[in-house]
Parts: structure tokens; sequence; C-alpha cells
């Protein structure tokens, strides 16, 4: 029995995650200094903000989305789309490296977490249900993102 209790707490806790490293790496105390609450709840805590309600769900300008908590380049206004989910969308990273994807168990569902590569920040989900050419859909808080208006 106890041996059957090791497994689960091991092989079947979705909780239970190997520890990563990123290039930036800060305490909690050193990232409230410069996240906001929400933010912090989503970037560090991997939470999300209600559908709708993000400033950059409805951005049209041309530029670039990056990482809040540490200015890494994510994603393009030129794969931007909406999804009428509630959140901004967009169907590619500006590089796959940029990015990392782990599996989260979260809420029942299985669903492929998104986060920055460099910082280790939540970003959202993606989801292969978004249009050509890629077919996926990185649904990702407005609130883990800046928006860098494109300089002409």
């Amino acid at each position: 029995m106890k041996y059957l209790v090791l497994f689960s707490i091991i092989f079947c806790n979705p909780s239970s995650k190997e520890i990563k490293s990123f290039p930036i790496q800060k305490t909690d105390a050193e990232w409230k200094k410069v996240l906001n609450e929400e933010e912090f709840k989503v970037l560090r805590k991997k939470g999300t903000e209600r559908a709708f309600t993000g400033d950059l769900h409805d951005k049209k300008e041309k530029g670039i989305y990056i990482c809040k908590a540490c200015n890494h380049k994510l994603f393009s206004s030129d794969t931007k789309f909406d999804s009428g989910t509630g959140w901004p969308s967009f169907f590619k990273p500006i590089k796959e490296e940029n990015i990392g994807k782990e599996s989260d168990f979260s809420f029942g569902m299985k669903r492929m977490e998104v986060h920055c590569a460099n910082c280790g920040g939540h970003l959202g989900h993606v989801f292969e249900d978004g249009p050509n050419p890629t077919g996926l859909r990185y649904c990702i808080n407005s609130v883990s993102l800046k928006f860098l208006t494109e300089q002409k």
C-alpha cells in the first residue's frame, strides 16, 4: 500500500514538477518589486485574467508583444488574430525558442502551458485549433505582455 501512495505522489501528482532554470532568476520578493499584484498572480503563480478584460485583446496596431516581466520578444502583431476567446491570440511566436511549453493538468484537463523562455513567466496556453499556417492558437494573458509599437 505504501508503494502505491508513493507512486501516486511521484507520478500522478500534477503539482510535483521538475525545477526549471531560466536565464533570469528572481525570488518572489524581487518579482513583487517589479510586477503589480495581478501581474505577479498570472506571471509567477500561473493565474489567468478574466476573458475580455485585458487591454491588449483588441489591439490592432503593428508591433511586437514582449514579456511584461523581462522584456523578452514573444509575438508579432502579424501573427495575432481574433479567436473570439477573450484573450489575445497568436498563431506562432516570434521564435520558437523564445517560449517554453509544458503539460498542465490543472482543473482536471490536459493543456499545454506556454511560458517565457527567458524568465519562466506564465503566459497562457497553446491549443491546436488555430488558423493556418500553423493550426495553433497561443491564447495569452494581456497582463503577461507589453506592446511595443512598430517604429516606421
